[in-house]
């Protein structure tokens, strides 16, 4: 079983905001989003694999056996019961950064150990955003990241105004 996930900055920096919001006294959420910070390794979003899961991600998944298909998500329940299910539940975190095919266990609010398995990304929100933007589609696993400069380095501001301005203006005339 392998513990590696895959994260975004973003989902990454939710990890961060979890761990350190002082209401969050869930010592098992706590052990678990250590362990995922621990074993992450951070992409920007246009290299995510269009095969992990992210925030906003529609999955479905088995947990011990049992199928499911949800929409990870940040909101606590504002729709129908049973269409979303929020990274800071331990079944929503374990979910976070995984690939398709991928197994974490997990031990439950009961102390019972759930073996939850990623079965298929049915949308990742980087994949839309991947098409619609011409990135590319998908990187392998042995890719390295693909760096593109958005805009040139123009020339040096000092913030100052120039000491003789160009146009002399009306007193010129």
């Amino acid at each position: 079983m392998n513990d590696q996930c895959l994260l975004t900055t973003k989902d990454y920096t939710l990890l961060e905001t979890i761990h350190d919001d002082p209401l969050v006294r869930d010592t098992a959420l706590l052990s678990l989003v250590r362990r995922k910070k621990a074993s992450a390794i951070v992409l920007f979003r246009e290299d995510l694999p269009e095969d992990v899961a992210s925030v906003n991600s529609r999955v479905t998944f088995s947990v011990d056996g049992r199928r499911d298909t949800r929409v990870l998500t940040t909101d606590r329940m504002t729709t129908p019961v049973g269409m979303l299910l929020p990274v800071d539940t331990l079944r929503g975190l374990a979910l976070l950064g995984l690939r398709e095919g991928q197994t974490i266990v997990i031990e439950n609010v009961d102390g019972h150990l759930e073996a939850i398995s990623l079965d298929a990304v049915n949308y990742q929100p980087e994949r839309v955003m991947r098409r619609s933007r011409g990135f590319p589609v998908r990187m392998g696993s042995g890719d390295k990241p693909i760096l593109r400069l958005v805009q040139g380095v123009g020339p040096a501001c000092s913030g100052r105004p120039p000491e003789e301005p160009e146009d002399p203006g009306p007193s010129a005339a």
